[in-house]
């Protein structure tokens, strides 16, 4: 019998983050800061308006590209906070969630054999997705010592004229780490110096505790290079929603929505009314959700210096990732065991790449009794690791 397999999808590695949440679902007691998920209801004048537009009988099919009124309050929202100007009719696009996005722009971006460069640690996606499109990864591994963000020095080693894209993770998902202004004016000016360009995932842009995020789309010359990426799921606690979008130049929208088109239809049309009322009147929910993730990200970096664990303090995102080298042991190996032996399930960082060996992916989007309960197993696996040294 014929191999009815893709060996592009049969070689993909599965998620290295699937097994511990699979563990911890039939661990009673178990405490889990693995999940990328706010630990927040949806606010209820979202919930609302999504119920409400179903009792009107809004249970049908959008245009392809989204809702009208909803791509109009996405441009309104980026020209607000970013100063970026997009049309709603031709430069926008809504997706089911951010990943959906991701995909569609590789798909339409990249020819095979061409390269993406995508700095690691990130997101799990971006390399399958990178792959499934025909495309050759190249990775960057970030570096600690500069705080996990991109330098232009190493994007420059990583360029050749194969290059066709580049990811851009932040605020990042492991890290939590950020680019501010001046790192990405760097990056800017090698973009276009290199005629390449850039697909910027900034699903956690509201998510950022120092300063003001920017996006690289509002540097000069980069929005005609730049397909920026955002949903709801982390800003407004709609993960379960599955609504993101994209804006970028009208020629690669045009193929990112013939291929959502074809693939999808359109996103989910009560999920889009809710939408919209959390882009309307949501700022004040984002900035409450933010100020308490502030809180637990400064209670565990207190936590991390009191028990002598070395993390880098993060400026973003829900996540902190402490480095757990100094235990000879490999991510992995020190997640199972404090798992198996304290009932608390976090992330090892060689799930979002190689550069991420020898650190833990710990979520902050849970309670802060939940959080002070896992320090505390956390301080006793480490007193106990240190004596068995």
């Amino acid at each position: 019998m014929r191999n009815p397999l893709s060996h592009l999808a049969a070689d993909l590695k599965p998620s290295g983050i699937r097994k511990f949440f699979d563990i911890v679902s039939e661990m009673k007691d178990a405490i889990s800061l693995g999940v990328g998920e706010p630990d927040f209801h949806t606010p209820w004048h979202i919930r609302e308006e999504g119920i409400y537009s179903l009792e009107k009988g809004h249970t049908f099919y959008s245009s392809n590209a989204g809702l009208k009124e909803l791509r109009k309050e996405i441009c309104g929202y980026l020209k607000r906070s970013q100063n970026l100007e997009y049309d709603e009719t031709t430069e926008t696009l809504v997706t089911v969630g951010g990943s959906e996005a991701i995909d569609l722009c590789f798909r339409a971006m990249v020819n095979p054999g061409e390269e993406v460069i995508i700095p690691q640690p990130s997101f799990v996606s971006y390399e399958p997705c990178a792959i499934l499109s025909g495309a050759k990864p190249v990775v960057i591994s970030l570096k600690a010592e500069n705080e996990f963000r991109l330098t232009a020095r190493e994007l420059r080693e990583a360029v050749t004229d194969r290059t066709k894209l580049l990811v851009l993770p932040f605020p990042n998902n492991p890290t939590g780490a950020i680019m501010e202004k001046k790192d990405l004016e760097e990056i800017a000016q090698l973009i276009l110096e290199k005629d390449i360009y850039v697909m910027s995932d900034e699903i956690y842009a509201e998510l950022t505790y120092k300063g003001k995020h920017v996006s690289i789309a509002s540097l000069p010359g980069m929005r005609e290079r730049t397909v920026l990426i955002s949903g709801f799921s982390k800003a407004y606690a709609m993960t379960g929603w599955r609504l993101g979008y994209a804006c970028g130049p009208k020629n690669i929208m045009e193929q990112m929505l013939k291929i959502h088109q074809f693939a999808i239809m359109c996103a989910p049309t009560t999920s889009q009314y809710a939408a919209i009322e959390a882009l309307r009147n949501g700022d004040g929910d984002v900035r409450e959700m933010c100020t308490a993730y502030n809180q637990r990200r400064r209670y565990l970096m207190d936590a991390f210096r009191k028990m002598g664990l070395e993390c880098f303090e993060p400026h973003g995102a829900f996540y902190v990732f402490p480095c757990v080298k100094e235990f000879g042991m490999t991510s992995e190996e020190f997640a199972t065991r404090f798992l198996g032996e304290e009932k608390v399930a976090v992330v090892p960082g060689s799930a979002f790449g190689e550069g991420g060996e020898g650190y833990l992916r710990i979520s902050y989007a849970s309670s802060l009794e939940n959080l002070k309960l896992a320090v505390e197993r956390l301080e006793s696996f480490l007193n106990r690791l240190r004596r068995e040294a």
